[in-house]
């Protein structure tokens, strides 16, 4: 059985040779646009929230058109990503603090991002390897934490225990990578319900291949 260490690094040279180029799906054109548009991503799918995010950034260009905008207003620009009521509350206490604490500006640190309202880790290293390429952690997100269990990558369930069983294991250089190949291999893949075992191409290295019936 090969060490986890030589395992990992053959999982990333599986995933980076089947899915080449592989980046950030959701669409921005400055941190800010990152920062609501990873926030709107809960619980959602990234080509719900480009939907979205195609007519909010038209209409929303400053933190300060957020701040105008009434909650239900908001509500309504973002009603198809689903809990909008609480996504419109922190976007618009979020770019209130941007104003107050930041100087307009989104912070660059992960110690100051996960203070904005609806940011915790997942969103702030997205945040940080998107619009500052800057590695402080790895993104875990539901694809992130149920590939790295089936591959015996940890048997913890919390994401931040997660998170750092994998930064143990994983490069630093290959941290923001990581995490966007086991999303795209679970999104073609390796499926919560059905996973396509026979296809995969980590399947002599993936403990629970052909468990799923």
């Amino acid at each position: 059985m090969k060490k986890l260490d030589e395992k990992i690094l053959e999982i990333i040279e599986i995933l980076i040779y089947e899915y080449p180029g592989v980046r950030v799906a959701l669409f921005h054109s400055n941190p800010l646009e990152l920062l609501i548009a990873t926030i709107l991503s809960a619980q959602c799918t990234d080509r719900r929230v480009n939907e979205v995010t195609k007519k909010l950034f038209k209409k929303y260009i400053s933190i300060h058109d957020y701040i105008a905008a009434s909650q239900e207003e908001l509500e309504k620009e973002i009603y198809s990503t689903g809990f909008y009521r609480n996504k419109a509350k922190n976007i618009k206490k979020m770019c209130e603090m941007l104003v107050n604490n930041f100087n307009r500006k989104v912070p660059d640190t992960m110690e100051e991002l996960v203070t904005l309202p609806g940011v915790a880790r997942k969103t702030a290293n997205i945040v940080l390897s998107g619009a500052f390429g800057k590695l402080e952690g790895i993104a875990v997100d539901t694809h992130v934490k149920r590939l790295s269990f089936r591959l015996g990558l940890t048997d913890k369930t919390d994401q931040d225990k997660i998170e750092k069983d994998l930064m143990e294991l994983v490069p630093r250089k290959y941290w923001d990578n990581f995490s966007l190949l086991l999303i795209h291999h679970g999104r073609n893949i390796c499926n919560a319900r059905k996973p396509a075992c026979r296809k995969c191409v980590l399947k002599h290295l993936c403990p629970s291949a052909f468990s799923f019936g």
